[in-house]
């Protein structure tokens, strides 16, 4: 099957993002324009399952809210339409739409995690965190499987770089939650 070809011209609705997602196509939206979205690796999936997991299990116990996978849409942005898919995604519960939509999300997350894949460059990396920033995101966690490293973006301040040993706090979204850094990767394989 043949993909139709991104263009910047005609702009692109979150209705016809719909439309092209359920014929099995993968894009996110921008401003009105298709982004191609590919299937990642290995190392991308192991990772970002795992920092999801620790997140849901964290927001199911304490009743938060509710936390998204993979492949949901964020509708962020109208004239021009921004729809958005993060890795995972948080909306705690005073802001969940109610009734849940079957369609995009047109609710800002208060937190998203985007995992690295190997071809990412820092400049769309930092792109992607800012549209999420601007948005309104109140935490973009910034998962980088290849060095095992955290990058933690808040509204209000400079990007804090969290490696092996240190420790996770998520307090301003997620009331309590702590985590050692090492454990939202996946380990190695016993010998």
């Amino acid at each position: 099957m043949a993909l139709p070809a991104p263009s910047a011209s005609p702009r692109y609705t979150g209705e016809d993002l719909e439309r092209l997602s359920a014929q099995g196509y993968r894009y996110e939206l921008i401003k009105g324009e298709l982004r191609p979205m590919s299937p990642a690796g290995g190392p991308h999936g192991f990772s970002g399952a795992s920092l999801a997991g620790h997140l849901l299990s964290y927001i199911n116990e304490h009743d938060l809210g509710l936390g998204s996978l993979a492949e949901t849409g964020y509708l962020i942005g109208r004239n021009p339409d921004t729809v958005l898919a993060p890795d995972f995604g948080f909306i705690s519960w005073e802001r969940v739409p109610d009734p849940l939509p079957s369609g995009w999300v047109p609710v800002v997350p208060d937190l998203v995690v985007e995992t690295r894949s190997p071809g990412d460059t820092r400049r769309e990396v930092a792109e992607k965190v800012r549209r999420w920033l601007e948005a309104g995101v109140r935490v973009v966690l910034d998962q980088d499987p290849e060095t095992r490293t955290l990058h933690v973006h808040r509204q209000d301040g400079e990007p804090e770089a969290l490696g092996i040993g240190d420790v996770l706090t998520l307090d301003d979204v997620l009331p309590g939650f702590t985590a050692p850094v090492e454990r939202l990767f996946p380990r190695s394989r016993p010998r």
